[in-house]
């Protein structure tokens, strides 16, 4: 309920931005007429739509809810570019926003916003029990083998700021937004192309870990360099395959 609303409101204010636009006062219309303001044709200008959920540039909102996207690698902004068009991710906003547009053009988005290099503010402050933090650490550095949980940086890398070319970045969200994406994984809301890596982890999470890991990330500072890091050598089974059952 609190995704939809919100995602109303930043569609109510877009779709007033572009009223007010389309429609001049009487008093200025002569003047436009004559004299039409120029608007440039550019990518950045374009992607102004994308400003009242995700932030100018592409750096989020003070509310947090909905992610940072600048700086995310290219690879991974595409393909969830393209989760939203083809029904994998369901956010009816972002599908009817990507829905008419071309691989081509959707490529020159995650480009676009790939190359941004902007700084990130404070972590959040999470007031939780030290055995939740705990908790949190563990499954985003170690992992919990009793439950075939790889750590978070298996694949995130070492860092947490992601892997090339692919894999995003877990730091610099919210703890909100974190907590929502899990739980979407976990329901089936939220899918990708196989090996749905997410889907098989969210399912060996129960609530408590959910809390713990997005309350750890949140918390976390970003380091130096933010960007993705390059990935080693692929595994033969990925760390996040289902578990083996014989």
């Amino acid at each position: 309920m609190q995704m939809k609303a919100k995602a109303a409101v930043a569609i109510g204010a877009l779709g007033w931005m572009l009223a007010a636009n389309s429609s001049a006062q009487p008093l200025r219309a002569t003047t436009a007429a004559t004299h039409p303001q120029k608007v440039e044709d550019s990518l950045a200008q374009r992607l102004q739509a994308c400003t009242p959920c995700h932030g100018q540039e592409g750096v989020a909102t003070a509310h947090g809810y909905f992610p940072r996207i600048a700086g995310k690698p290219a690879g991974y902004l595409f393909e969830q570019l393209l989760h939203f068009k083809e029904g994998r991710r369901g956010h009816t906003a972002m599908r009817h926003m990507v829905q008419p547009l071309s691989a081509a053009y959707l490529h020159e988005i995650a480009g676009h916003f790939a190359a941004l290099d902007l700084p990130y503010p404070p972590p959040e402050r999470i007031d939780v029990s030290d055995a939740v933090k705990q908790r949190g650490r563990q499954l985003a550095l170690e992992g919990d083998t009793h439950k075939q949980l790889p750590a978070c940086i298996a694949c995130h890398g070492q860092r947490l700021t992601g892997m090339l070319p692919a894999t995003p970045g877990l730091l610099g969200l919210s703890k909100d937004y974190l907590t929502a994406q899990l739980g979407a994984w976990r329901n089936g809301l939220r899918k990708a192309r196989e090996p749905d890596c997410m889907r098989h982890i969210s399912m060996r999470l129960d609530d408590a870990d959910i809390h713990a890991v997005s309350a750890y990330l949140a918390s976390q500072a970003l380091p130096a360099i933010t960007k993705a890091v390059a990935a080693g050598p692929t595994p033969k089974e990925p760390a996040c395959a289902a578990p083996r059952t014989t």
